[in-house]
């Protein structure tokens, strides 16, 4: 292969992955004119057209989805092998790309960029918060952070957190005006905030459990998000119940009295946080210096 070939195939999956021209020409430092001539010289050399434009939006056609899918894999694979070069060689550089659930982006990653960029300088973190569950194998991301057992399959994972329990919250002016529920079954008479996490489009059907009895229930209400952070504000709003997980932010809300449990004896715990990434024979440096710096393992030991 060509190295123009190459380039025009690295530009494609660039342009697939990130759904725009000018986002995928940034990444690759060229102009977005430049990036359209390299796709024009690739679908002609194809025959074929590969992706459909309009000015609001950029996807994939048939076929160019059928490229993509055998494409990404392989670029894949040639990132790390760069990586690992690179490592042997002790150079720690490239880019790192995380797909990640904004809980995990705001409480792990957020305070630690400065240190891990200290260390790190020459590595750019591509942090693409995600809380649909996106596959990031067909994204090309070196690794994803999940909660534990909604994990892809045939993944290496890495625990970051204990397991993190889930609560149902309202404002105290939905529960003054609306009464508490008493059992999970009277969720169906009152307003929730549903939270979709399926790729596929499907809500969470939420989960409760007390001594020995499960019981999963589907919710309805006036807002339906696959973003944390937007289901609490509009609890805190007092649009209905939202059911969370008890995180730092949570916990705050909760002592400030901004909101109130309920169905608190019911609550499930869920496993906590993971790092997940592809099988591979040697991690790439970035990613390992990355997952040390989560754990902070990156930090001197306290003296004894």
């Amino acid at each position: 292969m060509r190295g123009s070939e190459f380039a025009e195939l690295k530009a494609f999956a660039a342009v697939v992955e990130r759904a725009s021209f000018a986002r995928a020409a940034a990444a690759l430092g060229l102009s977005p004119s430049a990036l359209s001539q390299t796709i024009r010289q690739l679908e002609t050399r194809l025959g074929q057209r590969l992706l459909n434009r309009t000015t609001r939006s950029v996807a994939p056609t048939q076929a160019g989805a059928r490229l993509y899918e055998q494409l990404a894999p392989l670029l894949q694979s040639l990132s790390a092998a760069v990586a690992e070069a690179s490592s042997a060689a002790g150079q720690m550089g490239g880019v790192l790309r995380i797909n990640t659930l904004g809980m995990a982006a705001r409480q792990l990653i957020a305070p630690r960029l400065d240190r891990f960029h200290r260390a790190h300088p020459d590595v750019v973190l591509d942090i693409v918060v995600d809380d649909a569950l996106g596959d990031i194998v067909a994204g090309r991301f070196d690794a994803g952070i999940r909660v534990g057992g909604r994990l892809e399959k045939d993944m290496v994972a890495v625990r970051l957190t204990p397991d993190i329990r889930m609560v149902a919250v309202a404002s105290p002016d939905y529960v003054s005006r609306h009464g508490a529920p008493a059992t999970p079954q009277d969720l169906h008479h009152h307003a929730c905030i549903n939270w979709r996490l399926e790729a596929d489009g499907r809500a969470y059907r939420w989960e409760f459990e007390r001594r020995r009895e499960r019981l999963e229930i589907a919710v309805t209400g006036p807002l339906v998000t696959n973003d944390a952070g937007l289901g609490l504000s509009a609890a805190l709003q007092g649009l209905g119940i939202a059911y969370a997980f008890d995180q730092e932010s949570v916990a705050t809300l909760l002592a400030d009295g901004r909101l109130v449990q309920v169905l608190a004896d019911w609550s499930i715990t869920r496993p906590g946080l993971f790092l997940y990434h592809p099988s591979r024979r040697h991690m790439p440096a970035p990613l390992r210096a990355f997952i040390d710096c989560l754990l902070d393992r990156d930090q001197p030991s306290p003296a004894a």
